[in-house]
């Protein structure tokens, strides 16, 4: 295991060349709603339905709060990615669903604003997850799923060094219906296309 690279205050933030990625904050909740508000067209396709007041301060606060509770419990490490140049709120990262015992493995996912996507900021933000669910947390395996059209992500997860290992049927509703979803691994001993020092 590694140290990790900041630690202020019990809060997590890992440092790339183009984007930083940190917890979520609830003084965060105004720019990360201006940006769903904006990609919402973009995203839903590929996210579970929407609820109606999904973009509501309410909601961002029980989110919050569900976050803090699963770091605590260390099953969850939810990140907001930041463009270093400006600081902005460009997306999101998740290592989630983190299962311990002979398993020792997790999931992620990930949202990307439309004005941001196809810039290598996710690319960024997954090699600074990677090595942080490896080195840091010591995971044996990580996963994701995508659906099968969702070429896009599919490539950004290979060109990781992500492998296709099969489908499943019927894993998630997504928008609304039960979809197929590709996983793909990656394991510890892979060799994954990133520089683990970041």
């Amino acid at each position: 295991m590694i140290a990790l690279p900041f630690m202020r205050n019990n809060s997590l933030k890992l440092q790339g060349i183009k984007v930083h990625i940190r917890e979520p904050y609830l003084s965060d909740y105004q720019a990360w709603k201006v940006l769903r508000e904006k990609s919402r067209a973009f995203l839903t396709p590929w996210e579970p339905t929407w609820t109606p007041d999904v973009l509501e301060k309410s909601a961002f606060r029980h989110r919050i709060r569900h976050y803090q509770e699963e770091i605590n419990k260390g099953t969850t490490y939810p990140f907001f990615i930041f463009r270093n140049s400006d600081q902005q709120l460009v997306g999101g990262i998740t290592l989630n669903n983190i299962r311990r015992g002979v398993g020792q493995n997790g999931m992620i996912g990930y949202w990307s604003g439309v004005p941001y996507a196809g810039n290598g900021y996710m690319s960024e933000a997954l090699a600074l997850v990677i090595p942080f669910a490896f080195q840091h947390l010591g995971l044996h395996r990580l996963e994701a799923a995508c659906i099968p059209n969702n070429i896009r992500s599919i490539s950004l997860l290979e060109k990781a060094g992500f492998q296709q290992e099969g489908l499943l049927r019927s894993y998630l509703k997504i928008n609304g219906k039960w979809q197929d979803h590709i996983l793909l691994s990656l394991l510890e001993s892979d060799k994954y296309n990133i520089d683990n020092k970041v």
